[in-house]
């Protein structure tokens, strides 16, 4: 049951996406371009998402072993340490949205928006998680 579930609000996340614009990599570009013709409304994406998500994760971070609605566990990260791993991964991972205009989680949007060349993106992010798996021992 909990799998039909994560399909449902996984296709409510991708039909939002879609009928607001945001996946839409020029939505992204311009967001991205504080110096030209920046356009905020992805900014209130954001801060409507953190607000959604707000309570939930501090409810998680205060309990001693955070378990879902299903009763599972959930894993949150330990590490909270700046180190070069993450401000490499930070770099890569705003350098190929800001010159792709592509989110992973959106890419996914796109095909059903027939812009199927967000493939070659999708198998380029595909091939950047299994050379860092291999690389990483993960």
């Amino acid at each position: 049951m909990k799998n039909v579930f994560a399909f449902l609000f996984g296709a409510l996340f991708s039909v939002g996406l879609m009928v607001s614009g945001m996946s839409n990599p020029e939505k992204v570009l311009d967001f991205l371009d504080l110096f030209g013709d920046w356009d905020a409304s992805l900014a209130f994406v954001m801060m409507g998402a953190i607000t959604v998500a707000f309570i939930p994760f501090q409810k998680a971070l205060r309990t001693a072993q955070p378990k879902t609605v299903f009763n599972e566990p959930i894993d949150l990260p330990k590490n909270n340490q700046i180190d070069k791993k993450l401000i490499t991964g930070a770099v890569l991972f705003g350098a190929g949205w800001g010159i792709a205009g592509i989110c992973p989680a959106p890419s996914f949007t796109l095909i059903g928006l027939g812009h199927y060349q967000v493939l070659y993106f999708i198998v380029a992010m595909l091939v950047g998680v299994w050379i860092h798996r291999k690389w990483s021992g993960a």
